[in-house]
C-alpha cells in the first residue's frame, strides 16, 4: 500500500516538493497540504491539472491547526515539513506534535527536490526573511548586465491565488504584475526587478518555469524567499545575513543550512547595525563555513522629499513578511523617517480587521504598518488604518510604489534603497573564478 502523505507548507515550497518528489510516484498519496505563516492561503485546492492523474478531485489544503485531525482521521503515515524561517525549537515541536499523532516526520533535503539546469545559476539566499536577498539580486543582474550577460530570474514562489492559473508565470513590465493580479506582497517582490528592466518568472511549477527561463538567458539568477535554499542546482551560492539579527544564522531552519552551503556570505545591513553584530557573524561563518568568502555590505538609501518631514507626524508602512515572521520591529522605512526628523505616529490604536490582529499575533511590532495586501479584504484594511492615523505623511519602506496599489489622501514619500558594496569584490571575484564572468 501507498504510504499516505501531508505535506506541511505556506504555499511555495510545499507545492515544489510535492511536483518534483511525490506527484506521479505510486509509492505515496498525498492526502493534503497544511498551510501557515501566510493569511488566506488555507481552504483552497491543489488543481487537479497540477496534481497529476492520481488526484482527479485535487488535494485539499487546510489550515496547519487542523494537522492532528488529519493525521488522525486519514491515516497518516507521513507529515513533511516543507516551509522556511522557523527556529530550530520551533522545527521540532512540530516534530513532536507528528510524532504524538503516530506518523513518521520527514525533511527533504537538496538532492531530492532541486532541479538541475543546462545554465549557469548563481543562488541568492539568506539566514532569515528581510535579509536583503532581492537587492544582491539586483545588484548580481548589473554585474552580469555591464559584461554584457543576458540573467533571467527566478523568484520563489509567492503563488497566493488562483494556482492553475499561476502555474508558470513570466514577467517582463509592470503591466504583467496586473495581468496576474497579483498581490502587494508579490508586487514587493517583482516589481524592483521590472523597473530594473529584468525579466523574472515565477508560479508554482518550477520544472515548466525552468525550461521557459532557460529559453532567453544565458544565465539564471535565483531569488530566494524567506531563508529557504534553491529549487534549482546553483554554480555559485551567495547566502545574505542580517547584521542587525546575529546569532539568527545558526539558529533558523533552514537558514543555517544556507550558511554551511553558502560559497559567499554577504553580511548586509552594516550600516545601521550596532557595533560588534559584523565581527560576531564573521566568527560564525568561519566556525561553520571556513571555505566562504565574506563579503561586508550596506544599504544606498533614496527617500522621495524626506527633507520636508522634519517634525511632522508619518505613518511608516513596511514590508509585511520582513517584520511579521521574519521578527523586525522595523525597517528601512522607519530608519529613513527617524533620519528625517520627522515623529512616528504608533498605528495600533487605529488599526482595523486583519491588521488589528496582525498586532495580536506579532506582539513584538510597534511603530510600523506591515504592508498587509494579500487580498482586497487586507488592502481595505490596510487603506482604513492609514487613512484613519493623525499624520501629515505616510513614510512607505516596501520596494513598490506603494500608491499605485493603496489610495490615499495623504503624500506617500518612498524610501528605495540598493546594495552598496563597500568597494569590496568577494562577489565578482568568485563569479570570475567560476568563469561566469570575463
Amino acid at each position: 500500500m501507498p504510504k499516505r502523505v501531508v505535506i506541511m507548507g505556506a504555499a511555495g515550497r510545499d507545492f515544489h516538493n510535492f511536483n518534483v518528489f511525490f506527484r506521479g510516484d505510486e509509492n505515496y498519496t498525498v492526502v493534503g497540504f497544511t498551510a501557515a505563516q501566510v493569511p488566506n492561503i488555507a481552504g483552497r485546492v491543489y488543481p487537479p491539472s497540477l496534481a497529476g492523474r492520481y488526484y482527479p478531485q485535487g488535494i485539499p489544503i487546510v489550515s496547519e491547526q487542523e494537522l492532528p485531525r488529519l493525521i488522525r482521521e486519514s491515516r497518516v503515515d507521513v507529515v513533511v515539513l516543507a516551509y522556511s524561517d522557523l527556529n530550530h525549537a520551533e522545527v521540532m515541536h512540530k516534530a513532536s506534535k507528528v510524532l504524538a499523532g503516530g506518523a513518521d516526520f520527514m525533511l527533504l533535503g537538496p538532492n531530492s527536490t532541486m532541479l538541475d539546469s543546462r545554465l549557469p545559476v548563481v543562488a541568492v539566499t539568506a539566514t532569515r526573511t528581510g535579509a536583503g536577498k532581492s537587492t544582491v539580486t539586483r545588484y548580481l543582474a548589473a554585474l552580469l548586465r555591464r559584461a554584457g550577460k543576458l540573467a533571467v530570474i527566478i523568484r520563489h514562489p509567492m503563488p497566493y491565488g488562483n494556482l492553475a492559473m499561476q502555474e508558470a508565470q513570466r514577467f517582463a513590465n509592470l503591466d504583467d504584475l496586473d495581468r496576474y493580479s497579483c498581490t502587494l506582497e508579490e508586487r514587493e517582490e517583482y516589481e524592483p526587478h521590472l523597473e530594473a528592466g529584468y525579466i523574472v518568472y515565477a508560479g508554482v511549477d518550477y520544472q515548466k518555469i525552468l525550461r521557459l527561463a532557460e529559453e532567453e538567458a544565458e544565465i539564471l539568477l535565483w531569488d530566494g524567499g524567506n531563508n529557504d535554499f534553491p529549487f534549482i542546482r546553483p554554480a555559485v551560492s551567495i547566502t545574505i545575513a542580517d547584521a542587525h539579527r546575529p546569532g539568527d544564522e545558526t539558529g533558523y531552519y533552514p537558514g543555517e543550512t544556507n550558511l554551511m552551503a553558502a560559497d559567499v556570505v554577504v553580511i548586509n545591513k552594516a550600516g545601521t547595525a550596532p557595533a560588534g553584530n559584523v565581527d560576531a557573524i564573521k566568527k560564525t561563518v568561519a566556525s561553520v563555513n571556513p571555505g566562504a568568502r565574506v563579503m561586508v555590505t550596506g544599504s544606498k538609501i533614496f527617500g522621495e522629499k524626506l527633507e520636508g518631514l522634519r517634525g511632522r507626524k508619518v505613518a511608516v508602512v513596511e514590508d509585511a513578511p520582513t517584520v511579521t515572521h521574519g521578527g523586525m520591529s522595523y525597517s528601512i522605512g522607519y530608519l529613513a523617517a527617524m533620519g528625517a526628523g520627522a515623529e512616528v505616529i504608533d498605528p495600533r490604536p487605529y488599526a482595523v480587521g486583519s491588521l488589528k490582529e496582525i498586532y495580536r499575533q506579532y506582539p513584538h511590532l510597534g511603530l510600523v504598518v506591515p504592508s498587509l495586501g494579500y487580498g482586497p479584504e487586507q488592502l481595505r484594511d490596510l487603506q482604513t488604518t492609514l487613512d484613519g492615523m493623525p499624520c501629515d505623511a505616510i513614510v512607505s519602506g516596501t520596494p513598490i510604489d506603494l500608491g499605485r496599489t493603496v489610495k490615499t489622501d495623504k503624500p506617500v514619500h518612498r524610501v528605495r534603497y540598493e546594495l552598496d558594496d563597500y568597494g569590496q569584490t568577494a562577489i565578482l571575484d568568485v563569479l570570475k573564478g567560476r568563469s561566469l564572468l570575463p
